[in-house]
């Protein structure tokens, strides 16, 4: 049998199996084709599969869901960064960029994967250009119907996002289905957030590195080819600044309540970025046959890889 690619399986944000959002992070030998990376990320079926390469001493990185490649993707930038732990090319302690389609993205890893398959590390998003806009009708009506009454607040964002403030007591853990209902102009990216504490949920918040959750949310992005994702890095990113600002604290915890929950702390890293720290669990780890063709360099194909390692 050829010899195959190094690949890596973490369900990121959770430092146990079975729960996080799972990633698949495939190493590269050179610049390849989109269509190739499409259909190994369609048959891989994670929310996200993240394909590394590099490029002297720059990593470059791009994201495919099962249907289309996006510009930016929170927990498969942690699983690459934990994946480049596992495969000894990162120790605790050392920081790099990754070169993507938004830029570079500064991560440092805390511990890679253990024997239990835990590890930890941070990453740099960007995050807080919330614009304030009307709620759509529809949307409201929605809510409506599922007793999570009206929104206290509406955003839209340049990641193409919407985002939503529900009541403290809105039963945001139970929304089964809803992707199949959302109006057509939110398909690309809902976010459904809300304040989380003992007094308006009924039950202690979750913690995530020992610190109680200040608020929790859910994402749904069906135009994305994801119904809901499990944990969302780019989410947490985009309105960690505007729950720093309602608290008066430079640093939240955010807990995102799927059927494969888990969470992060949020703090600025700058006046754009939100430096999520969080851990990840490694699944499995394992070698992908499925050969790939090398693109030519002087194709375009290799162009849109030397674009991400010219950026920035």
């Amino acid at each position: 049998m050829s010899e195959g690619l190094a690949a890596v399986l973490v369900e990121a944000f959770s430092e146990a199996p079975g729960a996080g959002n799972g990633a698949a992070v495939v190493r590269l030998p050179g610049p390849v084709s989109e269509g190739w990376m499409q259909a190994v990320a369609s048959s891989l079926r994670q929310s996200e599969t993240a394909f590394l390469l590099t490029d002297g001493d720059r990593w470059l990185l791009r994201w495919f869901t099962p249907t289309c490649e996006v510009p930016l993707c929170g927990h498969a930038t942690l699983a690459a960064l934990l994946a480049l732990g596992h495969w000894g090319d990162l120790g605790p302690g050392q920081e790099l960029a990754f070169h993507s389609r938004s830029g570079p993205l500064a991560v440092g890893l805390e511990r890679a994967p253990d024997q239990e398959g835990c590890g930890r590390g941070w990453i740099t998003l960007p995050g807080g250009d919330l614009v304030a806009a009307p709620s759509p009708v529809a949307l409201e009506a929605l809510l409506r119907r599922r007793r999570l009454g009206s929104p206290e607040g509406f955003w839209r964002s340049r990641l193409g996002y919407a985002v939503a403030l529900l009541p403290a007591e809105a039963p945001l853990e139970r929304l089964e289905g809803l992707a199949g209902e959302l109006p057509q102009d939110l398909v690309g990216g809902l976010v459904l957030m809300q304040a989380w504490t003992m007094a308006s949920s009924g039950e202690e918040p979750a913690r995530v590195r020992g610190e109680a959750a200040d608020y929790r949310l859910r994402f749904f992005a069906p135009g994305l080819g994801i119904p809901e994702d499990p944990v969302t890095g780019s989410a947490h990113a985009l309105v960690a600044p505007w729950w720093m600002e309602r608290l008066g604290r430079p640093r939240v915890v955010g807990w995102q309540c799927s059927d494969r929950p888990g969470g992060m702390v949020c703090e600025a890293a700058s006046s754009a970025t939100i430096r999520v720290s969080g851990s990840g669990h490694l699944l499995w780890d394992g070698t992908l046959f499925a050969r790939p063709r090398i693109c030519a360099a002087d194709s375009s194909e290799a162009s849109s890889w030397q674009h991400l390692a010219s950026a920035g």
